[in-house]
């Protein structure tokens, strides 16, 4: 106790005012008191925003201190969109309940938030300010997003700017985001991500843009791939690689040389002078396939390849890998015909061929299958001398005659006049068909040209020697008219022979035209053997008749007559003298008595 100091009652203390409970203190009063109190905590009224500052916070409460009496609770949860949140912060609250049973201050940041939701968002869009938002779920179309407690639309395509294939992976997470659109009377707010990483990837493309240089080699991750290219992002700059300079080889699509996310060392191929639009190579980085050709490969040696595409003239077969060579239709077969290359090998089709031509400077080849056969008109005239009958093909016709093709590569030409003895054929459809078969005998060989003279009818003997003996100039035959022409009619006669008669020898005896398919009798009244030409009458039938019958009659009466006329004869002739010298005396006088008025 000695250690302790006096301590000494203050004299001023008012001891009986302590006991009623007037005074604390000797010099305030309790309404003093009161007002100090007041004025050091905050007067606060339920349902207002107020500031506070967070002083604790555990797994399920944050503890806001906004200088009343007591301190507020909030559930962590309301701050679920804010995961960086930390004792010391300023956040803004709701004064739910200034006491609850329990003597507790009840605040809500999410009901301060939604307060001053509209206002947040707009000063936002007007700033074009950062803001954080939680994205809640899925939607159609993009994703739903808690920002100042408002729910926000985020489209599809506003999350990134690759393209997003999973949407889930977004839930639940706290993102950076910018206000885009606001519509106020729906109170609908459009919120994007991909603003921010544009803005960051703008400032990168900026740079990579200011150094970019026709032939630079750079890396690149393929972004989108369609079927006449593939995109790869240089680093928030897009390039295009067309399919063309993918591979040296042919690519039918993209797909089969690179994949969605890889990763690419292309080349600069070209850019236009803001260099928006970056034309990209991948197959220059490896040397030409001409380049490593078989430095030995030369015209006349034999290669193997696969078809790799089909054209009416021709097909391309790669040798090697990006070294193609053209096949022309001309050299597939021996054959003269005109055909499409698709009837002799198909796309994938294994061939052997002979190279014809090779310019490794504009590395272009020729080749041909059609030398490794032996060409059909070496030895022409030992295996199809003049003379000869064979079998042929008929493939096509003109005015003039029918095209055959006696084996593939040896065709011919049967003349409209060597198909027939006996029928006059005006187009040779009339006579076959193409793809029939049908007989010939070779008739001529022009070897330069590759081509036969045939003919069909020298199969048969030639009947109009026959005709000859039985068609004689006056003999009348039954014949049908089967053709009637301005110029006259064709008549079918017997043994299939056709004549052709005039339209003045058409007139029958009555004097009417004759018909067609009516059958009369005909007069051959001309025979031409070299040109089998047969001219006939009908009208001559009966006029000759009529005329023999004439003829007839008028002989009898000359005989009848005969001893009559001697003798009138007789009389006549000095009669006719007589007048012709009377005659003669008669200008010889007046011709005298002229001359005499003359002198």
């Amino acid at each position: 106790m000695g250690n302790l100091k006096n301590i000494v009652p203050d004299e001023n203390f008012n001891w009986d005012s302590y006991e009623r409970g007037d005074a604390l203190s000797l010099d305030k009063s309790v309404e003093e008191l009161t007002k100090t109190y007041d004025d050091t905590l905050s007067t606060v009224k339920d349902k207002e925003v107020v500031e506070g500052t967070i002083t604790s916070m555990n797994k399920r409460e944050v503890v806001v201190n906004i200088g009343y009496k007591s301190d507020g609770v909030v559930p962590l949860s309301e701050f679920r969109y804010n995961p960086e949140l930390k004792v010391g912060d300023k956040v803004e609250v709701y004064i739910e309940n200034q006491e609850d049973k329990k003597g507790q201050l009840i605040l809500s940041y999410k009901k301060a938030r939604a307060a001053r939701s509209w206002d947040r968002v707009n000063e936002a869009l007007e700033k074009d300010e950062i803001i954080k938002g939680y994205v809640k779920c899925r939607t159609k179309g993009g994703m739903i997003v808690d920002v100042f407690g408002i729910e926000a639309f985020l489209p599809g395509s506003q999350i990134d700017v690759k393209p997003i294939r999973d949407y889930d992976i977004f839930v639940d997470k706290t993102m950076e985001f910018k206000i885009v659109k606001i519509n106020n009377d729906f109170k609908n707010v459009v919120v994007s991500h991909k603003v921010l990483i544009e803005e960051e990837l703008e400032q990168q493309k900026k740079e990579i843009i200011s150094h970019l240089e026709k032939g630079q080699v750079l890396e690149g991750i393929v972004k989108n791939i369609t079927s006449y290219g593939v995109f790869v992002d240089l680093g928030g700059v897009d390039g295009l690689i067309h399919i063309t300079d993918l591979s040296w080889g042919r690519v039918t699509h993209p797909e089969e040389i690179v994949k969605l996310d890889e990763k690419v060392n292309v080349v600069i191929l070209d850019f236009d002078d803001e260099k928006k639009r970056i034309a990209l190579g991948l197959k220059q980085l490896t040397p030409h396939p001409w380049d490593g050709l078989d430095p030995d490969l030369k015209v006349g040696d034999i290669v193997k390849g696969k078809v790799v595409v089909m054209a009416d003239y021709g097909a391309f077969v790669e040798i090697a890998p990006g070294v193609e060579g053209l096949i022309h239709v001309s050299e597939m077969s021996w054959t003269q015909h005109l055909r499409s290359a698709q009837e002799f090998m198909k796309v994938g089709d294994e061939v052997e061929a002979l190279i014809l031509t090779l310019d490794r400077d504009e590395r272009k080849m020729s080749l041909g299958i059609k030398q490794l056969k032996p060409d059909p008109w070496e030895n022409i005239e030992e295996r199809f001398p003049i003379g000869s009958v064979h079998q042929a093909r008929v493939c096509n016709f003109t005015n003039f005659g029918v095209f055959v093709e006696i084996e593939e590569g040896v065709d011919g030409l049967i003349h409209i006049s060597d198909l027939s003895w006996t029928k006059k054929i005006k187009h040779p459809s009339e006579f076959t068909a193409i793809g029939a078969l049908i007989e010939v005998q070779v008739l001529d060989i022009d070897k330069e040209n590759r081509r036969l003279s045939l003919g069909h009818k020298q199969l048969e003997e030639n009947p109009w020697d026959v005709f000859e003996t039985i068609f004689t100039v006056g003999s009348i035959h039954e014949g049908t008219i089967i053709e009637l022409m301005d110029k006259g009619a064709v008549v079918s006669l017997p043994y299939g022979v056709e004549g052709f008669v005039t339209p003045k020898h058409l007139v029958k005896e009555n004097g009417s035209p004759a018909k067609l398919d009516e059958k009369l009798p005909f007069k051959v009244i001309e025979f031409n053997k070299e040109a089998r030409r047969i001219i006939v009458s009908h009208s001559r039938v009966f006029e000759d008749e009529q005329n023999a019958k004439r003829e007839a009659e008028k002989s009898s009466s000359k005989s009848s007559r005969g001893s009559k006329k001697e003798k009138e004869s007789e009389a006549v002739i000095p009669q006719m003298e007589k007048t012709t010298l009377g005659d003669i005396e008669e200008l010889a006088a007046l011709k005298e008595k002229m001359e005499g008025e003359k002198e």
